[in-house]
């Protein structure tokens, strides 16, 4: 029995969670599925939907809202997986004015003056204003498009969870650009004496950050690259052998300390941008290694990212008969700064570009 519009639409969202965890069974239509089992349903059902030219045309706007409920499905939860430590991930009614209620601690609300900085796609830098306790996050439209041979996914060669990662490549690094440049959006918010900048670690002017944040409320949550984390170890005067077995094999095994001197570490997941030609020899880093940020207890995650609505999909017909499939996304990267606590230390021994190991 072919399944109806409901039960295809339960099919697609199930299909796109699994895609997120594959080792986990999913229920779909009172049975648990795997998520292979899941992806071949959903294949089967497409290829009955589109098994020739006039099933396509006829079937084709169901078609693209089962792929719009996918990446619906997908994306929020995909910037959840990987930036979740660090950023607020929420997804709003299409029309919706993506706003955020901030918490406020009472020692933030006796200190300096509490201000907002955003970042837009476009990558300019505004001050927007603090309403109450609330802020909005403007969104904008991102979209990609992508060639898709139908055949293609008649035959099994590729499969939607294939074009669902395509879009998403493309979307989570584009999401974490501007999560970078929000990060450092920060840097020129932070009072003079709330920064440090040393060419290498000084665990003193670490400590010296830690206490002014940590006056804003309990422990403080340190926020860094691997790269910077990595350096974060005890002052050069004392001696490895007197560390204690259990720091040595954190090192070993993680390569830095997860909590330092009582401050949980949060590792920023690093990437590089592309370079143009295959010959480049060097590669610039999203997150720059050079940045901590320590932000204090009750200030909640530094980084908001607003979905907005539904993804949209549409399609132009090629006149080779391929399909150019269309796939745009509204949201918005945000930082802010309500809680004036936060400290920003700058390692400049650390280099945002990278270049050959032998070079």
């Amino acid at each position: 029995m072919a399944l109806t519009r409901d039960q295809l639409i339960e099919l697609a969202r199930a299909n796109a969670k699994a895609s997120l965890n594959p080792s986990v069974a999913y229920s779909f239509g009172g049975e648990k599925l795997s998520a292979e089992a899941l992806n071949k349903t959903f294949i089967k059902e497409l290829n009955e939907l589109g098994s020739t030219p006039q099933d396509f045309r006829e079937n084709k706007n169901l078609i693209y809202t089962l792929m719009e409920v996918g990446l619906t499905e997908i994306l929020p939860q995909r910037v959840m997986q990987a930036y979740g430590q660090f950023a607020d991930v929420r997804t709003f009614a299409q029309g919706t004015k993506p706003v955020y209620k901030v918490r406020i601690s009472e020692a933030s609300k006796k200190r300096a003056k509490q201000f907002v900085t955003r970042v837009g796609l476009a990558g300019r830098y505004e001050v927007f204003k603090l309403d109450g306790y609330s802020f909005e996050v403007p969104t904008a439209a991102y979209g990609g498009a992508s060639r898709i041979e139908w055949e293609e996914l008649l035959d099994g060669r590729m499969t939607m969870n294939d074009y669902y990662s395509l879009v998403l490549e493309g979307m989570d690094e584009a999401v974490y650009k501007e999560i970078a440049k929000a990060l450092e959006a920060l840097i020129n918010a932070v009072p003079a004496l709330q920064k440090t900048v040393r060419n290498g670690f000084n665990e003193a002017q670490m400590d010296q950050l830690l206490s002014i944040a940590d006056s804003y409320g309990g422990k403080s949550t340190i926020y860094c690259t691997f790269e910077f984390a990595s350096t974060m170890l005890p002052a050069k005067d004392n001696n490895y052998a007197a560390w204690s077995d259990a720091m040595k094999d954190e090192i070993w095994s993680n390569g830095y300390f997860a909590t330092y001197k009582g401050h949980r570490v949060i590792i920023l997941p690093q990437s590089f941008e592309d370079n143009i030609g295959k010959n480049a020899e060097s590669a610039n880093k999203v997150i720059d290694p050079q940045f901590a940020y320590i932000i204090p207890t009750g200030a909640e995650k530094p980084v908001k990212v607003a979905f907005e609505g539904s993804a949209q999909v549409k399609s132009f017909d090629n006149r080779d008969w391929s399909t150019e499939i269309q796939t745009y996304q509204k949201l918005g990267v945000a930082t802010y700064l309500v809680n004036p606590g936060i400290c920003v230390y700058q390692n400049q021994a650390l280099k945002k570009t990278i270049g050959p190991i032998n070079g």
